[in-house]
């Protein structure tokens, strides 16, 4: 059996731009291993060069094709990139069906292109918390560009806008809505509104519509960013060089505005609140199950109000996260 690699080795070899490595390490985040939380924080020490892009949109956008062309136009431009695609997880058996990597199998043998298909395990939101971890291990490994590929169902598409530095709205014609992002709730949390499948003949009122809204909510500083509308086609393979135009005028924007700040300290309050309800609802479920039995007992009783009762829980976690911590 070949010896386990330790994870301050893997660390040095994702700086050296190694993909075995980069997965590996995901991996271990991802399985909640302790052993790699020094590597990974002596990794976070190293980031803040790649440029964070969130993918969102309704179910049958186009989402993974999408990102799929916007790799290749990428990569034209010599650039690196990697995609973090977030699939739903069963709430029963923790499964998901990670057809990510299928739909872009034909990318993986490009060295510059890393693609990671990652099961949302329940998180709230729909974004995992090992994804930010994830975006970690390939910012240090030298990619210039990390995707996050979100479910596009429910919160998550809030949840990306605190993950991410840039935003893009996916929406396509003819799914029922003329404009899916109203029905979603999202139109106001893009940096950048896509509209696929643009060789439809429905395509045209979709992004007049989406352009006409935009309009009205656009704020009228003369040095705000003005989102922009932009069509593309993947049968066509049309619209993306203007896609990938309007991502790095974003990003420029973003720095030479200072709201690039501004974002990764959302970020990083995203994380720290999202890592702190893990460790709460991990030892919750670790915690005496007796105990709590009793406790609910109680409460079924009317000796004990729920708010009593969840102030002794915490207590409990308390006691349980410094007891665990003190055995690292």
């Amino acid at each position: 059996m070949a010896q386990r690699i330790a994870s301050e080795t893997l660390a040095e070899r994702v700086c050296n731009g190694d993909p075995r490595a980069m997965a590996r390490l995901i991996t271990r985040a991802e399985s909640g291993e302790r052993e790699c939380r020094a590597a990974l924080a002596a990794l976070y020490r190293r980031t803040g060069r790649a440029h964070v892009v969130g993918i969102t949109g309704v179910p049958g956008a186009g989402k993974s094709t999408l990102v799929s062309q916007l790799a290749r136009t990428i990569r034209e431009t010599g650039r690196r990139v990697a995609v973090i695609a977030i699939d739903p997880s069963s709430p029963f058996s923790g499964g998901a069906i990670l057809g990510d990597r299928i739909r872009m199998s034909d990318l993986v043998q490009d060295p510059g292109v890393f693609i990671r298909s990652m099961a949302t395990r329940g998180s709230l939101g729909g974004l995992a918390r090992p994804a930010l971890d994830a975006v970690d291990v390939l910012d240090a490994g030298g990619f210039d560009l990390v995707f996050i590929e979100t479910v596009g169902v429910g919160q998550d598409e809030v949840d990306v806008v605190r993950a991410a530095h840039t935003t893009v709205v996916i929406n396509a014609p003819g799914l029922g809505d003329d404009i899916q992002a109203i029905k979603a709730g999202i139109l106001e949390i893009a940096d950048v509104h896509v509209v696929s499948k643009a060789d439809r003949p429905d395509a045209n009122r979709t992004v007049r519509e989406l352009k006409s809204m935009l309009m009205m909510s656009m704020p009228e500083a003369p040095d705000a960013w003005q989102v922009p509308v932009i069509p593309t086609s993947s049968e066509t393979l049309s619209g993306f060089d203007e896609l990938l135009a309007a991502l790095d005028r974003h990003r420029e924007h973003l720095h030479g505005s200072g709201e690039i700040d501004v974002r990764r300290r959302r970020i990083a309050s995203t994380r720290v609140v999202k890592i702190a309800e893990e460790i709460v609802r991990e030892s919750f479920y670790r915690a005496h199950p007796d105990r709590i039995e009793t406790m609910i007992e109680r409460v079924v009783e009317r000796e004990l109000d729920p708010h009593g009762a969840a102030l002794e829980l915490l207590a409990t976690v308390k006691e349980r996260i410094r007891y665990d911590e003190q055995a690292v």
